[in-house]
């Protein structure tokens, strides 16, 4: 197979860096060699300094991102909980629909597309259902909406609810403090800010989840992803007991990409996606383009934009990636047909990157104006 080599900023996957290409081309150990111990052990801390974390239980689960959503959400529902769940996108009404399927009386709390979800009607709402979980998008993948947390966990603190966070377009990329923050599930995924290849989804487990998951009085829905289950093979101190073929090649590529996280400095990664998303933002309003989510509450990794009335937008973002090279993505749900989403993650995150996306559509905008001028 020979790809043809792109530049990605769309959301997700990023670029990845030749170092975690190169560690997971290294020969394979069986899962349960004690040489993979250590392996498994360093991503577990390089997990904990990115999820900004003390909790012991803090791993991959072996599957994409949206298994980290399942794993958080079926380990702490049981038929006929109630849970409360932030629905200002696709990724917090998927989040709600897994809660259905779990059994669960899900109450939402809704957001226009484009806003947060407004932190003191959650609360109400939790104050109101008195749910046994309570689920939000930090970071809406669908809307570019960055989701303010602390006054929420803060909020949360003395009742039974625990408070689940999606991190998936933002850890590594946006801040994320699970223990300031009272977080008692998170979950992310590989291919966005980390820039390691899909496949594997980073979730971390407070000790208060934990013991709920030990005290349920029916079993976890899913087998795979009974985190029960999943102890006995995460547990180094009893040694491991064997629950599935663990995916050796991808784990150790996320321990390759969490160690160019440490090298460059966590919070110098944040500040340099800070930076950046502010200059892609600051670019595209100059072309005169919209920007879709609220100010004030806008990701410096992934925006929403508008294209001009009467452009066609899927045309337009082919011409891009066949003439440029550079991938971006369509807008979902409610942006659908008129928008953009455009990442700038991880090692895709680049002063570089920005200043040719810019030039690009400034290109491509004014051909598409000159070509709707010409028309009788």
């Amino acid at each position: 197979m020979f790809p043809p080599e792109r530049i990605l900023m769309g959301p997700g996957p990023s670029d990845v860096p030749p170092a975690v290409l190169q560690a997971q081309a290294q020969p394979l150990l069986g899962h349960l060699d004690p040489a993979f111990t250590p392996v498994l052990e360093r991503i577990a801390e390089g997990l904990r300094t990115v999820f900004r974390t003390a909790n012991p239980v803090t791993f991959a689960v072996s599957a994409t991102g949206m298994a980290g959503m399942e794993a958080a959400v079926v380990n702490l529902v049981e038929p006929g909980d109630d849970v409360v769940v932030g629905v200002a996108g696709v990724f917090g009404a998927r989040m709600a629909e897994v809660a259905r399927r779990a059994g669960a009386t899900v109450h939402t709390v809704e957001a226009p597309w484009g806003r947060i979800v407004d932190p003191e009607a959650f609360v109400a709402a939790v104050q109101r259902h008195r749910p046994r979980m309570a689920g939000l998008v930090h970071a809406e993948t669908s809307t570019g909406v960055h989701q303010p947390v602390a006054e929420i966990g803060a909020a949360l603190a003395d009742t039974d609810t625990l408070l689940v966070l999606d991190t998936v377009t933002s850890l590594a990329g946006a801040d994320v403090r699970v223990d300031d923050w009272g977080v008692d599930v998170a979950y992310s995924a590989t291919q966005k800010c980390l820039s390691v290849p899909p496949g594997l989804a980073p979730i971390t487990f407070s000790e208060q989840a934990v013991q709920r998951v030990r005290d349920r009085a029916t079993p976890v829905q899913s087998w795979y992803l009974d985190l029960t289950g999943l102890l006995g093979y995460l547990d180094a101190q009893g040694g491991r007991t064997y629950h599935h073929t663990a995916p050796i090649s991808a784990l150790y590529g996320l321990a390759a990409g969490l160690d160019l996280v440490a090298d460059e400095g966590l919070d110098a990664r944040l500040a340099r996606h800070q930076r950046l998303g502010a200059m892609l933002h600051e670019g595209l309003e100059a072309l005169g383009l919209e920007l879709l989510a609220q100010p004030g509450h806008r990701l410096p990794q992934l925006t929403t934009v508008a294209l001009p009335d009467g452009v066609d937008e899927a045309a337009l973002r082919s011409r891009l990636l066949a003439e440029h090279g550079i991938e971006v993505g369509a807008g979902l749900g409610d942006f659908a047909g008129r928008a953009w989403r455009i990442g700038l993650m991880g090692r895709s995150c680049t002063e570089g990157n920005v200043r040719l996306l810019l030039a690009a559509l400034e290109r491509l905008l004014g051909e598409a104006a000159a070509t709707a001028g010409a028309r009788p």
